[in-house]
């Protein structure tokens, strides 16, 4: 910056010249040149070649470089094609700038910044004499400067130009501009950068490579991108294996130092776990990157190629020195590249093929061009015999391969080439409106000549045609082209090419704006021609969540099976989740299936089992009732209260048919009725046979010689025990109806694959209330019958009463821990078990023995053979 202001304020500083004791030291001129004459002019700065230098010391004045150090980039040749190319079309079409011939300048900048303000200075000045803030051309006029390929070369150039107000149309991202460049403008003649980093974000996640690594160039804007881009990555599930940044040099000194850091990155790129490689950087990046691979043939750190995809943005060319000819391009064989849209002009190809190194005038890049990439030496009169083959000038460039030059335009070619343009229209613009100002005006190209060019920025802001390709070419309100990006699959083995495999389009969601045909890609033979995984784990399948890994980053994970009632249904999830209260998980735990619904019913067997049991039970106890009728005049009969036998038939005989309200769907009706009926029904049986057992043991107390106990023998009592038991028993069920009475409800948690339909018990308080009152009266006509189990009489039942309030309270104890231990409608099973099974003690255990008597030894049933028992 202090020879660009220096020599800008030179020739303004008064002096006189023949008292000047100290010479003005000009600057070497650029190598390479291309220039052709014309009304007006469009500048260009190419990046082509470039040289390792020597360290600068300050002692001295460095040298000019020699032309035989110069490394090219022979397939940057063809953005300065396209720049001719562009200019010859314009200046053979009539209906664009009539009566203008546009002319070019363009300079070769070598990737280096003094040599970029040279070339801008150069351009800027009077063509081919470097004469600071001077400019005596009446033609040749510099109307717009095209470039650069990188944007530091961009910024370098914008430094100058913009001091003079020259539009400069970038064919790379424009530069970051900083608080140091305010107010500079750049007319970027590729799409925003912003747009691609969502593209391949997307990519990333459209293939699941969600475990990558990053290799970018150890530059600002390498820096910059690893600041401001990579971090959205994380946000959207991709990781990074690791992040390295390939140093650059410009010094011989300094090469040892990037081959050991490169050993380095290639032994971390080779051995890493991720498959799928992110490159960013400038334009020659790809040929610095291929020193990774190549560094490991030199130390056989592998024996058999490795496969890696490689991801590239559009700024990088797949390109190569010149010395890098011969180097393996197998283990760099996949490259899946963003790319500048582009469209293959015809015109293009025919004017490639048309230049020869013997028959081009003014193409002074042209020789090295052709002598790199044929790998061939011009003659050369001086210097005797040449070693190596001799360029003849018959060389095709449709036979070089694609790494040195390309017959079809690449991305950056076509961004010149619609840069051109770009300037002739808004040239074009400029001319129409000064003829519609001033129309009387002859000479509209002189004219024009005299324009001051810093008006075309106004224009530019706006500026939208269509190309001879078609193409609609418009910069959006911040000087950036309104476009897409096209993804290319790079096919390096076994021939050379390159397939269009989607594009990412501006106007699309993010969800949609990237489009791909996998079909169409080719993968590397190391991962058997199908798409690569690239995970830092394996994936966790449905029916499994993630779990990270303790120091890891989130994509490196171990796998859990999800736990009992939950699933997973997809691909590494990071947790399970419930189902819906009407599904349940399947045993694999990937998936909710709906519920069946469950209630005993009539149509399962076990329904049909109680109810046939009950059904049959009931008529079993009715025929018992019959017999009794029947024989209602006989001594067995009599005994023990007449009355309460029919009693305790009819209770026993209600309290079987209780199991049909429990079978079917619950209904509000059957869930009030259920519990309280079979509970007072049931406290009726028991209270008989209580009273029964009362009775005996009074009788008994009774028959002893002034006993005071006959005043309680009789009906009375007995139907007092009934009626005041079966009343406490009715008076717990009336409050609980009052309070919190039974009703239908669904449960559809107990059972995992079911929606069971019961009845809510509402108070479970009284639900056990009722039972326990049972059971009281159970325990009490148990223990009563037990002691007068050995009295002395004809017929006595307390030993039958015995063992059926044995077997009753067996059933009801065991009901409990039964009833809770079960879901759903096993737990009603449950319970019609036990009042169908302590109903059965009651009616075999008390009545089966009179039954045999009554129906089977009718001669046993009179009062004399009692007597004579009772006797004996």
């Amino acid at each position: 910056m202090v020879l660009v202001l220096l020599l800008i304020l030179l020739p303004h500083m008064p002096y006189k010249a023949h008292t000047v004791k100290c010479r003005i030291q000009y600057p070497h001129y650029p190598l390479h040149k291309y220039h052709q004459l014309g009304d007006l002019i469009i500048g260009g700065i190419a990046s082509y070649g470039g040289f390792f230098a020597y360290s600068i010391e300050f002692t001295e004045e460095p040298p000019s470089p020699p032309l035989e150090d110069l490394i090219v980039l022979p397939k940057n040749y063809q953005n300065i094609l396209a720049l001719a190319f562009a200019v010859m079309e314009i200046n053979e079409n009539p209906h664009i700038l009539p009566n203008i011939t546009l002319g070019f300048c363009i300079y070769d900048n070598y990737y280096y910044a003094k040599w970029t303000y040279i070339s801008t200075m150069l351009l800027t000045y009077t063509l081919e004499r470097f004469f600071p803030n001077y400019n005596c051309d009446i033609q040749n006029k510099l109307t717009a400067v095209i470039g650069g390929l990188d944007s530091q070369t961009s910024l370098d150039m914008a430094t100058i130009l913009d001091v003079y107000k020259v539009p400069q149309l970038t064919y790379s991202p424009a530069p970051v501009i900083r608080d140091k460049h305010p107010g500079l403008s750049f007319y970027q003649m590729v799409p925003k950068e912003e747009l691609q980093y969502e593209g391949i974000l997307s990519l990333l996640l459209r293939f699941r490579w969600f475990w990558i690594g990053v290799v970018v160039m150890d530059t600002d804007d390498g820096e910059r991108f690893v600041q401001t881009v990579l971090p959205v990555f994380p946000q959207k599930g991709v990781c990074f294996a690791f992040i390295e940044r390939v140093p650059t040099t410009a010094f011989i000194s300094d090469i040892a130092s990037m081959v050991n850091r490169g050993k380095e990155i290639n032994f971390k790129v080779m051995n890493s776990k991720a498959n799928v490689i992110l490159a960013y950087g400038e334009s020659f990046s790809l040929s610095y990157f291929r020193w990774l691979p190549y560094l490991s043939d030199i130390e056989h750190l592998t024996k058999k190629p490795k496969g890696k995809i490689w991801i590239t943005t559009a700024q990088m060319e797949l390109t190569s020195f010149s010395y890098q000819r011969n180097w393996d391009t197998d283990k760099f064989h996949d490259v899946i590249a963003f790319s500048y849209q582009f469209k293959d002009l015809t015109g293009f190809h025919q004017f490639a093929e048309g230049r020869n190194p013997y028959s081009i005038s003014g193409d002074g890049f042209i020789k090295d061009f052709w002598k790199n990439a044929f790998d061939c030496v011009f003659p050369n009169t001086n210097q005797g015999d040449m070693e190596g083959n001799i360029c003849t000038g018959k060389e095709k460039l449709k036979d070089l391969p694609f790494f040195y030059f390309e017959m079809r335009m690449t991305g950056h070619s076509y961004s010149v080439y619609n840069a051109v343009y770009a300037v002739a229209h808004a040239l074009q613009a400029m001319s129409s409106t000064r003829r519609k100002h001033r129309p009387m005006l002859d000479g509209v190209g002189l004219k024009l000549q005299n324009q001051q060019f810093w008006k075309l920025h106004h224009i530019l802001r706006c500026i939208s045609f269509n190309n001879s390709a078609g193409d609609k070419i418009s910069l959006d309100e911040n000087g950036k082209l309104a476009a897409g990006f096209d993804i290319i699959n790079y096919i390096l083995l076994p021939n050379q090419s390159k397939v269009k495999i989607g594009k990412v389009d501006p106007q699309a969601p993010f969800d949609k704006m990237l489009t791909i045909n996998e079909d169409a890609i080719t993968w590397h033979y190391w991962f058997n021609q199908t798409r690569p995984l690239s995970l830092c784990s394996e994936t966790c399948h449905p029916g499994s969540r993630k779990k990270v890994k303790e120091g890891k980053p989130f994509c490196c994970y171990d796998c859990f099976p999800c736990p009992e009632g939950k699933i997973s249904n997809e691909k590494d999830m990071n947790d399970c989740f419930k189902c819906p209260d009407e599904h349940y998980a399947t045993p694999p735990k990937d998936a909710c299936v709906p519920k069946k619904v469950s209630f005993l019913s009539y149509g399962e067997p076990l329904g049909i089992s109680l109810a046939c049991f009950s059904l049959s039970s009931s008529m079993m106890t009715a025929l018992v009732l019959g017999a009794f009728i029947k024989h209602h005049n006989t001594p067995i009969v009599k005994a023990n209260n007449r009355d309460l036998t029919y009693a305790l038939l009819i209770s026993l005989l209600l309290c079987f048919l209780c199991a049909f309200l429990f079978i079917g769907k619950p209904w509000k009706v059957t869930c009030l009725l259920r519990q309280t009926a079979f509970g007072i029904i049931f406290s009726v049986a028991v209270s008989c046979v209580l009273a029964k057992t009362i009775t005996v043991v009074l009788a008994f107390m009774a028959t002893k010689p002034g006993s005071k106990m006959r005043k309680w023998v009789g009906k009375r009592l007995a139907n007092f025990i009934v009626l005041s038991c079966s009343l406490i028993q009715a008076g717990i069920c009336t409050i609980w109806l009052a309070t919190s009475s039974p009703f239908p409800d669904v449960d559809m948690h107990s059972l995992t694959s079911e929606i069971v339909l019961e009845c809510n018990e509402g108070s479970v308080t009284m639900f056990y209330s009722v039972l326990g009152y049972m059971g009281f009266l159970a325990i009490v006509s148990f223990t009563v019958a037990f002691l007068a189990r050995k009295l002395p009489d004809s017929f006595n039942e307390a030993k039958f009463i015995t063992f059926s309030m044995l077997v009753f309270c067996s059933v009801w104890i065991s009901f409990v821990p039964s009833y809770l231990s079960t879901k759903g409608k096993y737990m009603v099973s449950v319970e019609i078990f036990c009042i169908l099974s302590s109903s059965a003690g009651l009616l075999g255990c008390i009545f089966l023995p009179k039954c045999y008597l009554i129906v089977l030894r009718p001669e046993l049933n009179n009062r004399e053979h009692l007597i004579k028992r009772k006797a004996e």
